[in-house]
């Protein structure tokens, strides 16, 4: 756990990830607030702020009685959602810092596909 957000934000993103890179499949289960609470050590209703706050999103729905479950077309839903946020974050941010030191945007486009190489 990351000290500097609060812990129902890093269970709903913790959640967000398994569910991108398909550990959590649409139509699955996701594990209980009591599963949660335990692993990381926090209290269940601190658990459940994160996964209610994905419910409030339609990322997860309850089944009654037998838990939360990950909604159909919540993996497109979130990818897109982080494209837009990796777009605000640091596209954005990288063009702005590129036109203040005179980068062009062909010399930028160098500069990402250069990089793209090196991995």
């Amino acid at each position: 756990m990351d000290d500097t957000r609060p812990i129902f934000v890093q269970i709903a993103e913790r959640i967000e990830n398994d569910i991108i890179d398909g550990t959590i499949p649409e139509e699955s289960q996701v594990p209980s607030t009591n599963q949660f609470a335990s692993f990381y050590g926090i209290n269940p209703a601190t658990a459940a702020k994160g996964v209610n706050l994905l419910v409030e999103q339609g990322i997860l729905y309850k089944k009654r009685g037998i838990g939360m479950f990950v909604a159909a077309g919540a993996r497109a839903d979130l990818t897109d959602k982080r494209r837009q946020q990796f777009y605000e974050q640091y596209v954005v941010a990288m063009i702005r810092e590129a036109g203040k030191l005179g980068i062009t945007a062909e010399q930028l486009s160098e500069m990402i596909r250069k990089g793209d190489e090196s991995r």
